[in-house]
């Protein structure tokens, strides 16, 4: 790829994270990491702890760590690689609730994850199995990446020089964590968990000596009182949370990672081991948390948030991308409400890309520069409002009114309104139905309805949504509301049985003249039986 260095100026956060990665390359050339980035080119990395099923979280660090490794490409002309790095050498800490064979798992606990065996009995281990997992679900969304697994690369020996190294400085090491700990926690501390020779379970127990020049750490049971040497090298050990990823990124040489707010705390302390170690800390990216409808942090344990499956039940993956592109670093409310506007915010953007490809718009990075979709003459929330209207019980009743509105548009030529129809019922009918209520107009209210009423029934079947727009403006103006937008609002109220919708001409224009003068006339009926 030709390098663009104009693409520096470009005010969209991929870039501007890109531009520092350039500059750390720039500044250091790559030393020290045996599987350091391509020859001159940058390394991305992405962890995960295979103890679970990959989550939201999991798609919104790997498609975002994309977008900046993609602007680096651009920007640089140089090659990247992006490394998906399981955690799956920790012990397993407890039973996790959506498992079989609980009773089996309870005898491992402590071992690593790839040593405990698979209790859905389809991999060589548990470990094995939610990696596999977390590779389909990458898979699944097309993303480019390598994975590595923790358990291998302590066991092929490609974090010996490090973990010799922090032997050599385990003092220093120690010191870095100790003031973060609290007084029973910090007299047995080590960055060193040894792996049991006889039990297999990762040991968390004081070092009585770590000799480096001979590859041994020299501990004792505390269950058993016996004395064991085990050594450093090898995958006869690992290294405890905050020096492993320290470990790491000495090891592998990583230029970027990314985590969450929850983690500022963590990625300043690896970073000073990093520096003890002899390495740099990467290029680091701190992105918010989401919340959920009520502002509250989300908890995979109090399932007060929204699931990847869930959002892909009512809107497509590029919708999901859309929603984790904006603002990254500030704190966003999670929920089904936010579903619609991702969806059409995606479709605007996509529009945008196919007129001209600008950098600082999502769907370039979303697209990687340019796409070839058609995406849709109609808006989701327009979708929505036809599926309310029609009460839709499937696709194919809202492809009879698309096909009168876009004549010539077919599921084959516009795949994704297609897709949109189909999250459209779906969302209708666990979302919208459950909530519509109409009420009866007021007399204001009333006088405007019966007003457009005429109107409408004069105009050609035909007209176009821009045209029936203007007019509706037109009546609006002509009654005594506080605002044209409470002349709106009152429309979706009334007609539709719910608080607010898109531009109500294209909706119109949709759902055709004579249908939209029937609800017109059924409202004014509902005001007639209530008088």
């Amino acid at each position: 790829m030709t390098a663009d260095p104009s693409l520096r100026s470009v005010k969209a956060w991929p870039f501007e994270e890109a531009a520092k990665v350039a500059d750390r390359l720039a500044a250091s050339p790559k030393a020290g990491g045996d599987q350091g980035g391509a020859q001159g080119g940058a390394l991305f990395e992405t962890g995960y702890g295979p103890s679970g099923l990959p989550h939201i979280g999991t798609f919104g660090e790997v498609a975002r760590t994309t977008w900046v490794r993609r602007a680096f490409e651009r920007m640089t002309g140089l090659p990247s690689r992006l490394i998906a790095f399981s955690d799956d050498m920790d012990g397993l800490r407890k039973v996790p609730d959506n498992v079989p064979n609980k009773a089996m798992l309870a005898q491992h606990l402590g071992k690593p994850l790839t040593a405990v065996p698979d209790p859905f009995g389809t991999h060589d281990s548990f470990g094995a199995h939610n990696n596999a997992r977390l590779q389909a679900f990458l898979d699944t969304f097309g993303f480019e990446y390598e994975f590595a697994s923790s358990t291998d690369y302590y066991r092929d020996g490609r974090f010996d020089a490090a973990l010799l190294r922090m032997a050599e400085r385990h003092e220093a090491v120690r010191k870095v964590i100790l003031p973060t700990l609290g007084p029973e926690r910090r007299a047995t501390y080590s960055p060193f968990l040894p792996i049991h020779p006889e039990t297999g379970v990762v040991m968390q127990v004081p070092m009585e000596e770590v000799r480096p020049a001979e590859d041994l750490l020299v501990w004792t049971d505390p269950a058993t009182g016996r004395r064991h040497g085990t050594r450093i090298t090898g995958g006869h050990c690992k290294a405890q949370w905050k020096a492993d990823w320290a470990l790491r990124w000495t090891a592998l040489g990583v230029d970027y990672e990314m985590s969450g707010k929850d983690l500022i705390d963590s990625v300043r302390l690896s970073g000073q081991i990093c520096r003890i170690l002899g390495g740099t800390p990467p290029v680091g990216f701190t992105y918010e948390l989401f919340l959920d409808e009520h502002g509250q942090k989300i908890s995979k344990s109090k399932g007060n948030g929204l699931t990847i499956e869930e959002w892909l039940r009512y809107a497509p993956p590029e919708s999901l991308a859309q929603f984790m592109y904006q603002a990254p670093q500030r704190a966003k409310r999670l929920f089904f409400d936010v579903i619609p506007r991702a969806v059409d915010e995606y479709l605007a953007n996509l529009e945008k890309l196919r007129a001209q490809p600008e950098p600082t718009n999502p769907a370039f990075h979303i697209h990687n520069g340019s796409s070839n979709d058609p995406g849709s003459p109609i808006s989701f929330a327009m979708l929505l409002n036809l599926a309310s209207v029609v009460n839709a019980e499937g696709p194919e009743i809202l492809w009879g009114f698309i096909r009168r509105y876009a004549p010539g548009v077919t599921p084959e030529s516009h795949p994704m309104l297609a897709r949109m129809a189909e999250y459209a019922v779906a969302y209708y009918r666990d979302f919208v139905a459950p909530a519509k209520t109409f009420r009866a107009p007021s007399e204001t209210e009333r006088a405007a309805l019966e007003d457009l009423l005429q109107v409408l029934r004069s105009l050609p079947a035909d007209s176009d949504a821009e045209a029936i727009q203007a007019l509706l403006y037109e009546v609006g103006k002509r009654h005594p509301f506080a605002s044209l937008r409470d002349w709106f609002s009152c429309l979706y109220q009334l007609l539709l049985g719910q608080q607010e919708g898109p531009r109500f001409g294209g909706f119109v224009a949709l759902y055709g003249i004579p249908g939209t003068v029937g609800l017109i006339e059924s409202a004014l009926g509902r005001e007639a039986s209530a008088a």
